[in-house]
């Protein structure tokens, strides 16, 4: 399949493309693979904000006022549409990001995500109370939508972030603005033209380009009712000061440090397994990725050989071959701050058990990409720095543990709580375990499966809010009560 784009991307703003107007902003779109630049992003300014936040006030007057059952068949047919293309969307995101097709054909996440609330459209995500109040009243609620909903994508998983955000919020009733990561903006674009040819009509979906400026423009508008991030802690801090003044509503999916517990009764090729998907998947560029791997002492030596077995197999190579398990990082900037990270560990007094981080063999069509192998440390000091921060890359750090209370210590010793793991054949431990888990997602004896029927997000400072499952919906209304008298007013100002 070719692949061409214009020299500059159009956003997508009213059902059309709108290319920006000379004198814009621009910066480039580089392939993580190649370190080529595909084209040049444009950075939407405060009067193109404005255009935008107005077209998208007109779509959600029309969008908002068709039954919920409309809205579903809609999205139900975009949903089916999305699939139908997901192998053309699957090699976008692969130019986008440097990760294997292989992964991104595998990853229907956003697609099911579309359709999981397609069928919720005329159901939860409109429904109300009925409130008897004795024989003189009664009382109801409504739910509504909010009105203009952004959405602040990040840039390791552009499809499924992009409709994760506006599954939800389309089946509110509300009307969406996308800025996609200034790093992977491609994908963005083809799905708001499969909403265009779904009947979604036109300022209800819209895809605006642009930097952190942009996006801090549209957090302050007074026209947007909604902010909902997926980024970095720094930025979502940002996002909650620039909202304060209009008080709109905010849900953040930040980062994480996840803990993935392995106790010496589970079964050790599959927390192996697990230990590879919490790790390496995506380069490591997973905020809930488990990048503390808590086994038990007992344990230790066979799953390490396990583990580094495994990883030894993994095939790094051009992301647009289907054998290729392991790709590019985002950014060259990037790549040296992973590699800051594994020298510092290292000078910590960390052992590199397997050190793949230096990769060599590439064929010279990928030479000049952004490509770092996976790490796993052992004997990191509970004060290195790759133990408390976010590192965002294919390192993994083996600590063990000799108790349960001590596995639950250690799982909790941080300001994240995106998500944790238990793996375990004693059902009656793996959920006593969980229950004291501080995190916002859990799994027993698996890991990063976030199917759209569970809701998905984080406490602390990994944020708040969920999105996934009925819950989202709560972040995407908002409630109305009323009052009904069914007898004269009473008041003593008239006896």
């Amino acid at each position: 399949m070719n692949i061409s784009f214009p020299d500059v991307l159009p956003h997508w703003v009213g059902g059309k493309k709108v290319f920006p107007t000379p004198g814009t902003k621009l910066m480039p779109k580089v392939y993580p693979a190649t370190s080529e630049v595909i084209c040049k992003v444009p950075v939407a300014d405060e009067g193109f904000v404005d255009y935008v936040v107005e077209i998208a006030r007109e779509g959600f007057k029309v969008w908002s006022r068709m039954q919920g059952n409309q809205r579903g068949r809609i999205l139900a047919n975009a949903g089916k549409m999305l699939l139908d293309a997901h192998p053309e969307l699957a090699r976008l995101e692969v130019l986008d990001t440097g990760k294997p097709l292989s992964e991104s054909l595998s990853d229907t996440s956003g697609a099911d995500s579309v359709q999981f609330f397609s069928g919720l459209a005329s159901t939860v995500c409109v429904s109300g109370s009925y409130i008897p109040l004795g024989s003189k009243a009664f009382g109801y609620t409504r739910r509504e939508p909010l009105g203009v909903c952004v959405g602040i994508g990040a840039w390791n998983y552009p499809n499924q972030i992009a409709l994760w955000k506006s599954a939800p919020a389309l089946a509110c009733g509300n009307s969406v603005i996308l800025k996609p990561s200034e790093l992977t903006p491609l994908t963005a674009l083809r799905i708001a033209e499969i909403y265009a040819e779904a009947g979604l009509p036109p300022g209800v979906f819209n895809v605006i380009h642009g930097d952190h400026t942009t996006g801090s423009l549209l957090t302050g508008h007074k026209g947007v009712r909604k902010v909902s991030l997926t980024g970095s802690v720094p930025t979502g801090k940002k996002i909650m000061e620039k909202a304060a003044p209009t008080l709109k509503t905010v849900s953040l999916e930040l980062g994480g440090k996840s803990p993935m517990i392995v106790f010496n009764d589970a079964n050790i090729d599959n927390a192996v397994r697990g230990a590879m998907m919490a790790n390496f998947y995506c380069q490591g560029e997973v905020c809930s990725n488990g990048t503390r791997l808590l086994v038990q002492e007992s344990i230790k030596d066979d799953f390490m050989h396990r583990f580094c077995e495994l990883t030894n197999r993994i095939r790094i190579g051009d992301p647009m071959k289907e054998t290729t398990q392991f790709g590019a990082l985002i950014t060259e900037k990037h790549l040296h701050k992973v590699k800051s990270y594994i020298d510092e560990a290292k000078a910590q007094g960390c052992h590199p058990v397997l050190d793949r981080s230096t990769v060599s063999d590439l064929d010279s069509s990928i030479a000049n990409g952004f490509f770092l192998g996976p790490v796993i440390f052992d004997n990191c000091s509970k004060d290195s720095r790759i133990l408390k921060e976010e590192v965002f890359g294919p390192v993994a750090c083996v600590q063990t543990f000799k108790t349960e209370e001590e596995a639950i210590e250690l799982a909790n010793g941080t300001d994240f709580g995106l998500a944790a793991a238990v793996f375990t054949n004693d059902i009656q431990r793996a959920h006593r375990v969980v229950d004291q888990l501080d995190a916002g997602t859990c799994w027993i004896n698996e890991y990063n499966l976030s199917p759209p029927e569970l809701p998905f997000g984080g406490r602390k400072e990994s944020g708040f809010g969920k999105e996934g499952g009925v819950e989202a919906i709560a972040y995407y209304s908002q409630i109305k009560s009323v009052y009904v008298a069914m007898s004269n007013v009473w008041c003593p100002y008239d006896e």
